[in-house]
């Protein structure tokens, strides 16, 4: 007698094979990557760039560091780390082609071309050896990751003993009239605004669906201990709309 061993996992609120979730994602970012960074700014009234300060000034980079910015796009959080570290380097790393195309189009990217790599690589298995980071950021990404922990424990493996590791995502707001009056905006406004701008309604209510998918700050903080990280702490930001989560690999 045959059992049929399938794993599943929730593309938004759909329940999906794992197998299949990495091609949904990238064919979400895919479709999305010309108008990811305009988009950023009007879903989030330009509030995004307020939270990646955030995460740097947290980070406080330091001089000669060597970056991995996992499911990295853009490029936003490479450009501010450079800027804030000097002679320090940054590898983005992301599953989807498309938008690191994006990014080194961006005039950050061709300041920066010496200090920077750009890697078409997988967060579950990263393509770089063990102990090779002083700094690994991942920023409203790791939500997407078909298997989290797995991708956590990429992070520890490729980060150098005293590496850091910190995540920025959206959260959970610790207050449920707050928590109805953000869903009201995510569910009813994004998925219009994503097709006016970008001509994709689909894709950008599979994004509000992944938040509410996405386990909460305490939850998420095991996770990371889970992984193998220490002094794992977070802080919300705009009252939990979006998180910040620090661990070290001691």
């Amino acid at each position: 007698m045959s059992t049929d061993q399938t794993k599943t996992t929730h593309f938004g609120f759909q329940t999906v094979n794992e197998e299949a979730k990495a091609g949904m994602v990238h064919g979400v970012f895919s479709r999305v990557a010309s108008k990811y960074d305009i988009m950023n700014d009007l879903m989030s009234m330009g509030i995004h760039r307020i939270w990646k300060n955030a995460m740097m000034d947290w980070l406080a980079p330091r001089p000669e560091q060597k970056l991995l910015d996992v499911a990295g796009g853009t490029g936003d959080i490479a450009f501010r780390f450079l800027k804030r570290a000097k002679g320090s380097t940054a590898t983005v790393c992301d599953m989807t082609e498309s938008m690191l195309i994006e990014g080194q189009k961006r005039a950050d990217a061709e300041n920066m071309a010496s200090r920077l790599n750009w890697v078409v690589g997988d967060a579950m298995d990263l393509p770089f050896e063990s102990n090779s980071f002083d700094v690994y950021t991942i920023s409203f990404g790791i939500r997407n990751v078909t298997r989290i922990p797995d991708a956590l424990k990429e992070a520890y493996r490729v980060l150098k003993p005293g590496g850091r590791l910190m995540v920025l995502e959206f959260s959970q707001i610790p207050n449920d009239l707050m928590q109805a009056v953000y869903d009201a905006y995510s569910f009813n406004v994004i998925p219009v605004m994503g097709q006016v701008v970008a001509n994709d309604r689909d894709s950008y209510q599979y994004l509000v669906e992944s938040i509410r998918k996405f386990p909460n700050q305490e939850l998420f903080a095991s996770m990371i201990r889970e992984a193998g990280f220490s002094q794992v702490k977070y802080r919300n930001l705009s009252m939990g709309i979006a998180a910040l989560h620090s661990g070290w690999k001691v």
